[in-house]
């Protein structure tokens, strides 16, 4: 957006241009460009229409009418700003339509985030081909079964956290030792993946040295971690499964 140009809030966009580009705003990448503002509001209504009703549509497999949802909203672009937010919030809806359940446990647009420059490619691929969209359903079906994956194994860390601590609950720890255990049952990056070592320990519960080693000392007599081979310096741990 320009300086000093304001949005028009709950309104469809302008009749300039609207192109749909990514990357740094003093050298945009250009993907393609969206239809033209005479012919938008007949379109909005047509793809609204089609989403109402292939709801219920029972020869349309619902992860394709999520597939076909992103794409077509996408293409529109209908405002000046927001249009990838709504776009991944009625990708969402299509899925937890289809999922007719009143819990979720995934959102497929935290993944397309997190492959936005692939998910660019293939939007312009897309949109510079055919009318055939096989590709960019491919992709969109990759995507979901990453998002699956992903919630998979939230769901797995969160079910051995609640053992974990179900197990130690009146192991008596004090709160650093807590601390230290949650980022290592957290996982990921910030969990210490390789293990967690007396220095790394004392930074993270914010302790002495002479502590840290009592912490771990007491945290494996309790049965709380393991020690990883090695020895000296190098001594590991990691919660014992």
């Amino acid at each position: 957006m320009l300086a000093g140009h304001s949005l028009k809030v709950g309104q469809l966009r302008g009749d300039e241009p609207m192109q749909v580009v990514s990357g740094r705003l003093d050298k945009p990448k250009v993907h393609f460009e969206a239809p033209p503002r005479d012919t938008l509001a007949a379109k909005l209504d047509q793809f609204i229409g089609w989403f109402n009703h292939s709801c219920n549509e029972q020869t349309l497999d619902p992860i394709l009418r999520a597939a076909l949802c992103h794409l077509w909203f996408v293409t529109l672009h209908p405002f000046e700003d927001g249009n990838g937010r709504i776009t991944r919030a009625l990708t969402d809806m299509a899925l937890a339509q289809a999922d007719n359940q009143s819990i979720r446990l995934y959102a497929m647009s935290v993944a397309i985030l997190e492959r936005r420059n692939d998910y660019y490619r293939i939007l312009e691929q897309t949109q510079r081909g055919n009318l055939d969209v096989t590709a960019w359903v491919v992709w969109f079906l990759d995507t979901l079964e990453q998002t699956l994956d992903h919630a998979m194994a939230a769901i797995d860390g969160t079910l051995q956290k609640t053992r974990f601590w179900r197990e130690h609950q009146d192991a008596g720890l004090s709160p650093e030792q807590i601390k230290v255990l949650n980022r290592l049952l957290d996982g990921g990056e910030r969990g210490f993946e390789e293990g967690i070592s007396a220095s790394q320990y004392q930074k993270v519960a914010k302790v002495s040295k002479a502590t840290a080693t009592r912490h771990l000392a007491d945290l494996l007599q309790k049965g709380c971690i393991d020690k990883l081979p090695g020895g000296g310096r190098s001594t590991r741990y990691q919660i014992k499964r």
